[in-house]
């Protein structure tokens, strides 16, 4: 039986103060299901509220990082399916908990992010990619419109020309375009990506906390000034997209394995 909730995810913590939460549902290659969504958030925040914790790094375990809403498991239970409300809900409260940790946040990203996985990632201070990763931002794909603040960090990191053409295409982008862009840090072996985030945390955990914290908190400060204003309007325009029959052909599309017909 597939893990949920907080048996779903791993934490683990060493001496420096390094916090390394792990999405472990690898036989739905990481997607999130509404109780996981809720229990990431509640460690996401129980962790960066530590005093102890210096640096936090997000990772996958297995093949992909996340994949986003557990379709299958609203498939399987469509009436104990959370609202579209409950489920945006859940995705800005999850974005929000890694944009105001008062540490860094790395995302090690082992495979493929998509959908609130793809925010998450985003939503890091810094993202380091296996060679062999990519960022998937599928939302138009299956009629919907970006979520988790993907819409406001893309453009931000990227420009509205590039965010654009990535958001209205569903594009995916692999690790290198995501390096060139400058989403990534950096795009080591998939055999070498711990190592790699390892030492990343390792710097910033021996370097000073509070400068760090009032430095990241600057940057969100310059850079995200649209933050709540996009989460309103992603609350909006995707809970109504949520009940959309363009949505459930998309969701259709992809089990059936074809093309979808959108209206």
């Amino acid at each position: 039986m597939t893990a949920t909730g907080r048996d779903a995810l791993t934490l683990e913590t060493d001496d420096l103060g390094i916090a390394t939460i792990g999405i472990n549902r690898p036989d739905r290659m990481n997607a999130l299901d509404h109780g996981t969504v809720l229990a990431l958030i509640e460690l996401v925040t129980a962790v960066t509220g530590d005093p102890a914790t210096r640096v936090v790094v997000l990772r996958g375990e297995g093949g992909a990082f996340s994949t986003g809403a557990d379709l299958q498991a609203i498939g399987e239970n469509p009436d104990g399916a959370p609202t579209p409300g409950q489920t945006m809900d859940a995705a800005s409260a999850l974005v929000r908990s890694v944009l105001t940790a008062p540490m860094p946040v790395i995302a090690a990203v082992n495979g493929p992010a998509a959908g609130v996985g793809v925010s998450l990632a985003l939503a890091a201070d810094l993202m380091f990619m296996a060679e062999d990763a990519y960022l998937l931002f599928a939302f138009t794909n299956i009629g919907l419109m970006p979520d988790g603040a993907a819409s406001v960090l893309l453009p931000a990191a990227v420009g509205r020309s590039v965010a654009s053409r990535i958001l209205l295409r569903g594009d995916a982008v692999s690790a290198a375009s995501a390096r060139d862009l400058g989403l990534a840090v950096d795009v080591p072996a998939p055999t070498e990506l711990g190592a790699v985030a390892d030492k990343a945390a390792r710097r910033l955990a021996r370097g000073p906390r509070r400068a760090l914290e009032l430095t990241k908190r600057s940057v969100s400060a310059s850079t995200l000034t649209e933050l709540d204003a996009a989460l309103a309007r992603e609350h909006a325009g995707q809970s109504e997209l949520l009940a959309s029959a363009d949505f459930a052909e998309g969701v259709a599309s992809i089990r059936e394995k074809r093309r979808p017909s959108f209206s």
